[in-house]
């Protein structure tokens, strides 16, 4: 089976040649099939964010090759490259990135507009997305009228309206208190039991716990790659 990600000794320089120079990533290869969970794990400065932007086509390598679904990225024109990035892939960053003068449903109904979505199937994802994730009754509140655990649910829903293949959660629990924290994590759980492939990116070691797959990052590279047994 052709693996969902596949990087093949991927760099990122910064200043390439310069005395300054940093390898953000210094040679990764990595695969990662469909419908694992994945925790990237890694101190602030490790590489992990840097890998996450490349795996979620935000940014590309220096060198080497990077396949998703087995086409090579590296090939796709720009509008393919947008659109492979706005269909497969959902976002959740620390920030929760809301407009604050829209409410949860203009907010979650905004990137399915740049999908060419029409009108009435757009509110709908975006309705059962808020539901999905416990925010029906709060759909027409604005973000300054939510708690900061309701407007990263509302950050989740955004990157599930359009039931992407891939959830990419850069470190999604780092605002949040310990119990609003668990319930995020509840919710991506759910998630990958539905068949996403959930690529979460933390320093935290213990949320990196309910990962099967932990990936350990440091000075760009990629120190310890572990799974869970299961019998």
């Amino acid at each position: 089976m052709t693996a969902l990600i596949e990087l093949t000794d991927v760099y990122k320089i910064y200043g390439e040649g310069l005395e300054s120079e940093v390898r953000a990533l210094d040679g990764v290869s990595l695969t990662i099939d469909r419908g694992e969970y994945v925790a990237v794990i890694g101190p602030s400065g490790s590489g992990k964010s840097t890998l996450m932007n490349m795996l979620g086509l935000l940014d590309v390598p220096t060198y080497g090759y990077y396949r998703l679904d087995g086409e090579l990225v590296s090939e796709l024109p720009d509008r393919r490259l947008a659109r492979v990035r706005n269909r497969q892939i959902g976002f959740i960053f620390q920030g929760f990135n809301l407009l604050g003068g829209m409410s949860a449903l203009e907010n979650v109904e905004l990137p399915l507009v740049y999908q060419g979505i029409r009108y009435g199937k757009r509110m709908k994802l975006a309705e059962q997305a808020l539901e999905r994730v416990g925010l029906g009754d709060r759909m027409y509140h604005k973000p300054s009228e939510m708690s900061g655990g309701q407007q990263q649910r509302v950050a989740i829903a955004r990157a599930i309206a359009a039931s992407p293949n891939i959830i990419m959660a850069d470190e999604p629990t780092g605002n949040l208190d310990s119990r609003t924290g668990t319930h995020v994590i509840e919710i991506l759980r759910g998630l990958h039991a539905d068949g996403a492939t959930i690529i979460l990116i933390t320093h935290d070691d213990g949320i990196a716990r309910v990962a099967g797959r932990r990936i350990h990052v440091n000075d760009g590279k990629i120190t310890e790659d572990t799974r869970e047994v299961t019998t």
